[in-house]
């Protein structure tokens, strides 16, 4: 009909005209970078299902299946008490070939581990040594402390395995050859994605001194010790000297319940953060909430992971305490991992020159 109305036909909208514009000139906004995963085990040399007096290729092979099902995995693998060749590492399990250590001898299981799964096996392996023991020509027994990495995700910077950072607190002087030493091993990692740096700290603390009067003097001795608590002076010092402003992380075996005296110093005095802690997995107040180890009855919380500032602790899934039969860590040391999920702090990520003296 020539005399009806035309209305005009709607405008159509695409659908990004609907949608949250970018400030700043951005085209997209930034991703945040992906949280990281680290894990702190005293594995006993591997040699539990013997009491730690002689290492099997079983619990290696336990011990590499229980770590290559963690998902997402680690990153960060600290590992205690482990050896690199003596007779107790090699009365049981004989190595593959001449010289094999026994970090080496793990890898292969970690290697047959991740194959078994059709996954290519992420890690590089570092290891520290402390002490070696002796009679004539004979190695009766090594320690040390060895650091796994995720090189997918991380770079090594930096680290002290030619020289790791010597903890030691001698209380008698006539028995500093015979005292096991204590060490601090470092490593300086970058995030690939992001290119952040972060610090890696792996230590194991000496128990308390029995020949302090002190040590006498009370019923809770762990963590109590006064050659235990310069050794955490000396563990302090040595982090905040290399660290600046960086993140860093420390964990290890502290032999020091929460609410113990080195505790309270790491915590107060030596400004760390512990993870569990952070997310209320623990009380720092009460020393047998949550055991990490166990020798025949007794039950401790010996083992922890701190951080200084920039990092955040998102979680600790996968860390459950000693005797629990879900755990798939159960019965493979006399210690439980712990397993915590951190973020680090957006911040600064120019890389400066690391000393030189922790060049690789």
């Amino acid at each position: 009909m020539s005399g009806a109305r035309r209305h005009p036909k709607p405008e159509r909208l695409a659908v990004s005209s609907f949608l949250p514009r970018p400030t700043g000139g951005a085209s997209a906004l930034p991703m945040s970078p992906s949280p990281l995963r680290i894990v702190t085990y005293n594995v006993r040399y591997f040699g539990h299902m013997l009491r730690g007096l002689a290492s099997t290729v079983g619990p290696k092979r336990r011990v590499a299946a229980a770590l290559a099902s963690l998902d997402p995995l680690p990153d960060v693998v600290c590992l205690q008490e482990v050896e690199t060749s003596s007779l107790r590492s090699n009365i049981a399990d004989r190595p593959k070939q001449p010289g094999e250590t026994q970090l080496t001898a793990f890898m292969g299981r970690m290697v047959e581990t991740f194959d078994r799964l059709g996954r290519e096996m992420p890690y590089e392996a570092f290891y520290f040594r402390a002490h070696h023991y002796k009679l004539r020509e004979v190695s009766l027994y090594t320690t040390g402390l060895a650091v796994l990495v995720n090189t997918r995700k991380l770079e090594v910077a930096t680290h002290n395995v030619g020289a790791p950072q010597a903890i030691t607190h001698h209380h008698v002087q006539r028995l500093k050859d015979r005292k096991q030493s204590r060490i601090c091993a470092h490593m300086r990692l970058l995030r690939r994605e992001d290119r952040h740096p972060f610090h890696i700290f792996n230590t194991h603390l000496s128990l308390p001194t029995p020949f302090a009067r002190e040590f006498w003097a009370t019923r809770d001795k762990m963590g109590g010790g006064v050659n235990q608590l310069h050794e955490a002076r000396k563990l302090t010092e040595f982090m905040q000297g290399l660290t600046g402003d960086e993140p860093y992380i420390v964990c290890g075996d502290f032999n020091s319940p929460p609410a113990s005296p080195v505790y309270r110093y790491l915590t107060t005095d030596g400004r760390l953060t512990c993870a569990q802690a952070a997310v209320g997995q623990i009380d720092p107040n009460v020393s047998r909430g949550f055991p990490t180890a166990g020798f025949l009855h007794m039950r401790m919380h010996l083992d922890h992971v701190f951080s200084g500032a920039g990092v955040r602790w998102l979680d600790t899934q996968e860390t459950s305490p000693f005797g629990d039969l879900r755990s798939r860590f159960h019965g493979l040391s006399d210690h439980m991992p712990i397993v915590a999920r951190f973020a680090l702090d957006s911040g600064k990520t120019l890389i400066t020159p690391p000393p030189t003296s922790l060049l690789l």
